[in-house]
Parts: structure tokens; C-alpha cells; sequence
């Protein structure tokens, strides 16, 4: 090894940078809506009408995880449910207005947080990291219909 332990570990450095994320975010963003939540709104701006499943599937969380994101973000009222026509047991998941809202008010807040993690990166090296966590994350996924992108 040439570094010491545990900076040796990647799973270490991962977990660093993650609780650096994590104050940067609660500092630049928001204390009332973690990243994860910012996920859910940022994906339901593209997505209209995405089901629960999928919404579940794109952000690799489980279905209990997404039933409590959903129920929360739609208790502020950040995002409404409707249940399917053709299948009561599925729900189809959109933006509020306020959502909406919501979710252009923390854009550039999180693309500050973005600046403040990878300033000290090229673009290059910045683009890398990024496509090497994603082969990191799709060689741990469980067999699953869609990787990261």
C-alpha cells in the first residue's frame, strides 16, 4: 500500500467525501431538503407522471424508501400522487407548483455545492471521477434492468 491506512480504503475516501457532501449540502442548500429529496424533485421535473417504482429505480432506493420520500415531500406539498386508472396499485408522481418552485430556488444552490466539491478538478478530472464512481456503483448494484448513467 502506499498510502497509510485507512486512506488506503476506497470505501474509506467514499465515505469522507460523502459526510463532505453532506455539510456542504445542509451549509449551501437546505437543512429541510436533503439531496435525496432534491433527487426525487429533479427527477420529477423530467419525468412527469413517473410511478413510485420507477422513481425508485432511477435513484437505486427501495420501495420503502421511496413510500417515505414521497409521503414526506408530499406532505410539505412538494409533490402530488394520483393513483393509476388501470392499476390501483400503482401511483403516478408529479411537481406541484410549489414543488416547482421549490426545486428552481435550490438549483443554483446546488450547483454551488457542486463547485465547492470539485473546484479543485479540472473539468477532465472532474468528468472522471465522475465516470469511475458510476463504474464503482455498477459493479456493486444487484443485477438490475438499469445502471447509472
Amino acid at each position: 500500500m502506499d498510502e497509510p491506512e485507512p486512506l488506503a480504503y476506497t470505501g474509506f475516501l467514499i465515505r469522507r467525501a460523502q459526510q463532505a457532501h453532506g455539510a456542504t449540502w445542509a451549509r449551501e442548500v437546505s437543512l429541510e431538503v436533503s439531496s435525496v429529496q432534491y433527487g426525487v424533485l429533479a427527477v420529477l421535473a423530467r419525468r412527469p407522471g413517473a410511478s413510485q417504482r420507477e422513481l425508485g429505480d432511477e435513484l437505486d432506493l427501495d420501495r420503502s424508501t421511496i413510500a417515505d420520500l414521497v409521503s414526506r415531500l408530499e406532505a410539505r406539498g412538494l409533490i402530488e400522487r394520483e393513483r393509476s386508472a388501470g392499476d390501483r396499485r400503482r401511483n403516478h408522481l408529479g411537481l406541484t407548483r410549489q414543488g416547482a418552485e421549490e426545486l428552481a430556488r435550490l438549483r443554483p444552490h446546488v450547483d454551488q455545492v457542486e463547485h465547492l466539491l470539485t473546484d479543485g478538478l479540472t473539468v477532465g478530472e472532474r468528468d472522471e471521477l465522475r465516470r469511475l464512481l458510476r463504474i464503482v456503483l455498477n459493479s456493486t448494484r444487484d443485477d438490475r434492468a438499469e445502471r447509472v448513467r
